[in-house]
């Protein structure tokens, strides 16, 4: 953990995107509390530069202390048989931070994800990773206001979908299974690399060239 923290003590905001590394992750849980529901999977795919890499993910399912719940199982159609004989989050959790090592995490509404992991990690190991992350869903939000000119309000429109599947479609891309950590994760990274290509005009290059794309939304530390 002091290692993470010492890896992003400073970061140089003139980087090039080319010359980055991400770790796009998904995580699905018993609930959406952090404060009384637990982790279930955890999902994640790096990406050197703007490539994917297929061949370099994370995936786990772990055994929650409270067991699952129905409606929770109805969602990610993990059942409380095949969580029987997995390891519990404690062992598993060394592991997907070293998968996190020097990154910048992406994910869609990635606060509740990180919300989550930060907990578990300062219950465990007493503090919680320092990556800088970054929101797909918020970066839809943008490219939705400069595409279609949207004012502020027009981005929180109850008839626009910033579901992760519902951007998928209608952004053409690549589809993955919903509701699986890796697949999510997947499906995320795709997301994430088209929204790079289009914000801006695709004028971004740097991380600077994104954080400034999106004043709006939060860069999350």
């Amino acid at each position: 953990m002091a290692a993470n923290h010492d890896a992003f003590r400073e970061v140089d905001m003139e980087a090039r995107l080319t010359d980055c590394r991400f770790a796009v992750i998904d995580l699905e849980m018993t609930g959406l509390d952090p404060g009384r529901d637990e982790i279930v999977s955890l999902g994640g795919v790096h990406l050197d530069g703007l490539s994917i890499k297929a061949d370099d993910t994370f995936r786990a399912t772990v055994r929650p202390e409270g067991g699952l719940k129905k409606a929770s199982t109805l969602v990610h159609r993990i059942t409380p048989q095949q969580v029987e004989s997995m390891p519990r989050l404690e062992e598993v959790l060394p592991d997907f931070l070293e998968f996190l090592d020097g990154r910048f995490v992406v994910g869609h509404h990635v606060g509740l994800d990180m919300n989550f992991l930060r907990r578990a990690c300062r219950k465990l190991f007493g503090a919680s990773p320092a990556n800088p992350c970054l929101d797909t869903l918020r970066m839809a939000m943008i490219h939705r206001e400069e595409a279609f000119k949207a004012d502020y309000y027009d981005r929180f429109d109850g008839r626009v979908s910033y579901a992760l599947a519902d951007l998928a479609e209608s952004y053409g891309l690549p589809r993955f299974p919903e509701h699986d950590a890796l697949a999510d994760a997947m499906q995320c990274a795709y997301l994430f690399l088209f929204l790079v290509r289009k914000l801006k005009d695709g004028g971004i290059e740097t991380l600077r060239d994104l954080f400034e794309a999106g004043r709006s939304w939060r860069w999350y530390f």
